[in-house]
Order: structure tokens, then sequence, then C-alpha cells
């Protein structure tokens, strides 16, 4: 699973120096990243997904960074400007701002314009638009609804927002935490990654891209860079050998590019090599904002030609309404962590896949074979191609299996629980979305879901 859960180590590390007035500029820096969380997090929370602040702070940032830095950090929505300020002990720390269209991004140095697209599309009568929430119809599964939301005293947090059962085609179940429905914007977090494998399918088959060529980053044209052989295939593969550690940490090269860097994909480009490519798999959101710069580039017009190809090419054909996505300064999609939709627009992307990247309508979005391609292992490890799969003979996937979720199974996965599984076997697609707690992230209780499913 990512590695990417919480900073909280270091956050506190850098709160506690703040606090008692200790001059250490990486400390400085770790309060800066979780501000940046903050403000990042409650402004999209409040302007795109329509969720109450206090609430977002409480049950999506502090798990994040900490109480210690939550205590110290303190957020200003301002409606009327549509931004979010934190500030900590001495100063404003940060500051995240909205535009209709493009969700929001942090005020840093360096960011280029956006120009607001306040279009709105609605989703397409199909299968999954019936009005009024579908309830499980049978005990069995309606139980295992109940374990995935049941919080117990004794164990980890799970905060599941959305659960939609998608079998043959059609809602068998669905179930919502107060405050969310049917139409709620959902936070993806690293199910994002997965729109990224989708955006390069299309590319592929058109031609535009070839996954077995090097990426030609222009920071790695340097005579001998040992980084000029990298793929496309090996970044989507988390296979790159570059030295961009994901880890639970504000200090990792993952959360300086995420929080303080207006340029995401040119701070990952300028990380060095640590191994040659295709050696070892090392889940890294750097290697995923790498191919989004590329996709963009192939697609032309900035981020608001990104949001048009991805529209027009993906979202329409699949019948989503207002999905958001988010992206850096340079107007780079941020696609390792922020798309939103509601969880029946996730299920119609779970269901494309599904289909073996075949439309409703019945033409080809993604390449023949792309999908088989998406969920095989990649050097043994439980991960695809942008995806987790049981593909393969990793200790994680054959728990997976053993527990109920079979083995041609695989599904896009986010860092505190945001799930969507994908059984081709069964013809079910399960979406999961919630703020879950270390160690599990509620997936035993998501898997046991799974075999009440098959068995529906």
């Amino acid at each position: 699973m990512p590695r990417k859960r919480t900073l909280i180590v270091t956050c506190v590390a850098g709160a506690l120096a703040l606090a008692i007035g200790v001059a250490i500029p990486p400390a400085h820096d770790a309060l800066r990243v979780a501000a940046g969380v903050a403000a990042h997090h409650v402004c999209s929370m409040t302007f795109v997904a329509g969720q109450e602040p206090r609430r977002t702070v409480d049950e999506l940032v502090e798990p994040m960074i900490g109480p210690v830095a939550a205590a110290l950090l303190t957020p200003h929505v301002s409606r009327a400007t549509r931004a979010v300020e934190v500030s900590g002990p001495l100063t404003v720390l940060a500051r995240a701002s909205f535009t209709p269209g493009f969700g929001c991004r942090l005020d840093l140095p360096g960011n280029t314009a956006l120009t607001a697209d306040p279009t709105s599309h609605r989703a397409a009568n199909d299968a999954l638009s019936q009005a009024g929430i579908v309830p499980a119809s049978r005990p069995a599964l309606a139980a295992a609804l109940d374990a995935v939301f049941d919080e117990h005293p004794d164990k980890p947090v799970k905060r599941v927002k959305a659960v939609v059962i998608v079998k043959d085609g059609r809602i068998v179940a669905e179930r919502y935490a107060q405050g969310v429905d049917e139409h709620t914007p959902l936070l993806s977090f690293s199910v994002a990654k997965s729109f990224t494998n989708a955006f390069l399918g299309i590319l592929a088959r058109d031609g535009a891209v070839d996954m077995t060529r090097p990426l030609d980053a222009p920071e790695w044209r340097g005579p001998g860079d040992p980084r000029a052989t990298i793929t496309a295939e090996d970044l989507l593969r988390m296979r790159s050998g570059l030295a961009a550690e994901e880890a639970e940490s504000a200090f990792s090269p993952v959360a300086r590019m995420e929080f303080l860097n207006a340029d995401m994909a040119g701070f990952a480009a300028r990380m060095p090599s640590k191994e040659r490519p295709g050696r070892t798999f090392e889940y890294t959101s750097a290697d995923t904002l790498l191919l989004d710069r590329m996709i963009g580039g192939k697609v032309g017009g900035g981020a608001a030609g990104m949001r048009a190809f991805a529209r027009r090419e993906l979202f329409d054909r699949l019948g989503m309404g207002d999905v958001t996505m988010e992206f850096d300064g340079q107007g780079t999609f941020v696609g390792s962590t922020y798309v939103y939709a509601s969880a029946r627009d996730y299920a119609r992307f779970g269901m494309l896949y599904l289909d073996d990247g075949v439309a409703p309508d019945g033409g080809r979005i993604l390449p023949e074979g792309w999908v088989a391609w998406s969920r095989t292992s990649t050097l043994g490890a439980p991960y695809g191609a942008g995806f987790w799969t049981n593909d393969g003979p990793s200790e994680l996937a054959a728990l997976r299996v053993s527990a109920g979720f079979p083995k041609d199974g695989f599904f896009a996965s986010g860092t505190m629980g945001q799930r969507i599984y994908i059984v081709p076997s069964q013809r079910l697609v399960i979406v999961r979305f919630g703020y879950s707690a270390p160690p599990e992230y509620g997936i035993r209780d998501d898997i046991a879901l799974i075999a009440a499913a098959i068995a529906e």
C-alpha cells in the first residue's frame, strides 16, 4: 500500500521547535508543510466538496499532521475571497485559493494564473443515475456494509464516507455518512494515479505516447545523465530509480514537492538517480507528476487544455458529472493526489476498467490489452501500473486473495482508505472512500464486503 500516510513525526518536531523559539530552518519548513496541508485541504473540502471546515481539520488534517502541529495552526476561511489562510504562532504560513473549475492550490511564488471555468456538467442518464440511495436488499450484504461503517472504541477509526457496490452494471447497495450523499465530491488522494493511467492509455491509443520510450525530460538531457533512460512505463510502475522518497516525514522529497513548490513536476525532475531504472519498485508520487507534466505537454493548452481533454476523452464518455482536477502552479495536473468526484462517478470510472477499457456506448477509450497490462504485477510487488493488484507472488496479494478478494482483482487506492475495487470475473466494482487510520485503513472489512457482494 502507499507509504504516504501521515506527516506527524517531523511536523511535531517542527512545531515544537518553533513553539519554543528554536531557530532551525528545517523545523520551520516542517511547519510550513503542515500549514500547506491544512490550507489546501480545508480550501478544497470547503469550496469543492462543500464540507464544514472544522470537521475537515478534525477528520482529515489533524490525523495527517498530528495534534501538536494542528494546535499551533489556525485556518481562516474567507468565503468572500474563496481562500484559506493558515497562521502559526508568529505569522501566516500558508494560503490556498479556489478557482472555479480547477479547485484549490497553494499560493506559492511562481504560480501562473488560472482563468475560472464555472461550467458544470451533469452525469448521463445511465444505470447508475437512479434517484435515491439504493439500500442493501439482502441481510448478509447489509451486515457487511454495517461492518465497513461501524466504529469500535478499541480499534483505529475508519470514518467511512461513502460506499457504492455495482454488480452486473447496476447498483446493488450504497451507503453514505452524515453530510455526504450520492452527489458529494470526494477527495481521491492517490486514486488520482489511476486517472493518470487512463490519460496515458488514451494517448497511447492515439499513438501520441509510447510507454516503452524514455520520457526525455529536459532536465535529463545532459551527457551521461543516468535518468535519461527512464521510460514512461518505469514511472507508471514506480520503478524509476529516482531518489524521491515518499515517507512519513515533512522533510521527505514528496512532502516538499507537494506543499512548498509551485512547480511540482520540475521539483520531481531535479531528484537524482539512486539506481538504474527497472530494478526496484518504490512507490512515489514524484514519478506520477513527471508523467502528468508529459501528458499536459502532449495535450497542450495548459490547465484549461488538460481539463478540456479529460472532459472530452474520458469524463463525458463515461457519463461522469462535475469532476474537479487540481493543478500545480505551472498548470500541471496533480494526478498523484487531487481529483474530486462523487462515489457514483468513481464507480463509473471503475467500470471502464471492468469493461476492458470500453465506454458504455461501445467505443474504445483505452487500447485493447491496456487493462490487463495495468493490473500485471511490477517486479513481483502488489502494484501494477497505476493500480494495486492481486496479480503476482507478493505476500500482501496472497493474503487478500485468501481473505476473499479474487486473484483477478485490482484496485485504485488513496492514502486514507479511498479505494475503487474492480473484480472482472465477478462483474463487480466497489467504491469505498473514508479517512481511515493505520495500520489497516479498514481494508479487512472491505475484503469481507467484497466477498459478501460476490455472494449476493
